[in-house]
């Protein structure tokens, strides 16, 4: 059994029960060197074998993970965030099963749910945005018919972008032609490390301020009104609304 494990976007206190044990008690552990905390590893078993994938290619991996099965040990995948997010393990999922070896896939808190609590907001806001589109611009990895940022952009929701902190510039120039350009924008370093920083601005001035920061890597950027203070209550604590376990009184 291979358990690939979300080690959350950071703070290793943001790593699962369950994931935590399986670190713990795992002979073989592979984790993404270059973005999961080292410290979600800092109570691994004294003999563990450690390797960073930072430095492997995809078949690297493949090669640990059998010759750990066939040994019969514990095997860990340990990816960032959560895997199903950017995490580039569903083709080792799928090689597993072409290997006829078992798996399982257990949960973590992604970095856009980290960046949410490390602004402390909403992304869904009624009146505002009911949506969240999770995305990236085109870099080395092109994207689909219909995937481009200009397209999501028409949908004027709250917009997450991933891996593209590097482009800023023409990420802002892109978003302003469809939203407003003084829609708020923020970008977050690091979300939960003890080296977080945050930077917030519009979609004019934003590409300058991350600039002035040194951000270069590691950041999402967050678009969208939900970042403002106007937005309308929730229905559900509405003393008026009626639902199944409360009934509305009159306004």
């Amino acid at each position: 059994m291979v358990s690939f494990i979300g080690a959350g976007p950071g703070d290793p206190e943001l790593l699962t029960i369950k994931g935590k044990k399986l670190i713990d008690s795992a002979d073989v552990i592979i984790y993404a060197g270059s973005l999961v905390n080292p410290q979600v590893l800092a109570d691994a078993k004294e003999g563990a074998q450690i390797y960073n994938s930072a430095t492997m290619t995809l078949e690297e991996v493949l090669a640990v993970m059998k010759d750990g099965e066939d040994k019969g040990l514990k095997v860990v995948r340990v990816h960032t965030g959560d895997p199903a997010i950017f995490g580039a393990h569903r083709e080792q999922m799928d090689a597993l099963d072409r290997m006829g070896i078992t798996y399982e896939v257990i949960p973590g808190v992604s970095s856009f749910l980290a960046t949410a609590a490390a602004l402390k907001k909403e992304y869904t806001l009624p009146g505002v945005s009911q949506t969240v589109i999770l995305t990236r611009m085109e870099g080395r990895t092109p994207m689909p018919e219909g995937e481009k940022l200009a397209d999501l952009a028409k949908h004027h929701a709250t917009m997450i972008i991933f891996l593209s902190i590097g482009m800023m510039d023409e990420l802002s120039a892109t978003l302003r032609k469809e939203y407003r350009p003084d829609t708020p924008v923020a970008v977050v370093y690091k979300a939960s490390w003890p080296e977080q920083k945050i930077v917030r601005g519009t979609l004019l001035d934003i590409a300058e301020k991350v600039k002035a920061a040194g951000i270069t890597k590691t950041a999402l950027t967050v678009v969208g009104d939900f970042l403002g203070d106007d937005y309308e209550l929730s229905k559900l604590y509405d003393k008026t609304f009626t639902h199944e376990f409360r009934k509305g009184v009159d306004a």
